[in-house]
């Protein structure tokens, strides 16, 4: 008997092989199917990328009733997610702001952030309406509305005229939002575009054609 006849393949397969062809055309249709499902699953995925109603809505001017904002008081909104202050001035407050002028580093507001219309004393269109973001100079912190009686008295502060107080570092502002020397801000506080729809109706965000200042 001849060795050939004892020689035995090392390896069988469980499966026969397929066919070519077959497997070409198989890979085929998978790859496809794939491609189809991954094209439904990014649809989601980039309209995800989109800005919602919500998100476009965040920069949208802000309008404030202020018609029972009291003389002296002050009301908060939100407008592109920064607090804004609206405080109404008295004439005691206002009274207090050419009387600060010496103590402030940048009286003119001439290296501050705001319109045309509200780069005067009373940084402002309107004297007794002041409109301004309620974010610290320094490194964002929320200033405080302070009398002069609560300056004096809680913080021992005797040439305090009122104004705005950060109590997170100490920086001062007067009632126009403007920064006294020798603290950390190192600018005004910024007046944000505003107009007046009305009287008593003020719309953040966007700017007035020009300042009535009074």
């Amino acid at each position: 008997m001849s060795n050939a006849a004892n020689l035995k393949p090392a390896f069988i397969p469980a499966h026969p092989i397929e066919n070519p062809g077959r497997r070409k055309m198989l890979v085929a249709v998978t790859t496809g199917a794939t491609a189809v499902g991954a094209g439904f699953v990014a649809v989601p995925f980039l309209k995800s990328w989109l800005p919602s109603e919500r998100a476009k809505a965040v920069g949208a001017p802000v309008e404030v009733d202020i018609t029972k904002l009291e003389a002296g008081a002050m009301q908060t909104v939100l407008w592109q997610g920064k607090v804004v202050y609206v405080l109404r001035r008295t004439e005691d407050m206002l009274a207090t702001l050419p009387q600060v002028g010496g103590d402030l580093r940048d009286p003119e507001s001439k290296e501050s952030i705001q319109p045309e219309y509200a780069q005067n004393e009373w940084r402002a269109e309107r004297k007794d309406v002041l409109v301004t973001l309620g974010i610290c100079t320094h490194l964002g912190c929320a200033p405080k509305l302070q009398s002069r009686a609560e300056g004096r008295e809680v913080r021992g502060d005797a040439t305090w005229e009122g104004g705005f107080f950060c109590p997170c570092h100490g920086s001062k502002f007067d009632y126009a939002g403007r920064v006294y020397k020798g603290v950390p801000a190192p600018t005004n506080l910024t007046i944000p575009p505003y107009n007046f729809k009305n009287d008593n109706l003020v719309v953040v965000g966007a700017s007035s054609e020009g300042g009535k200042n009074g």
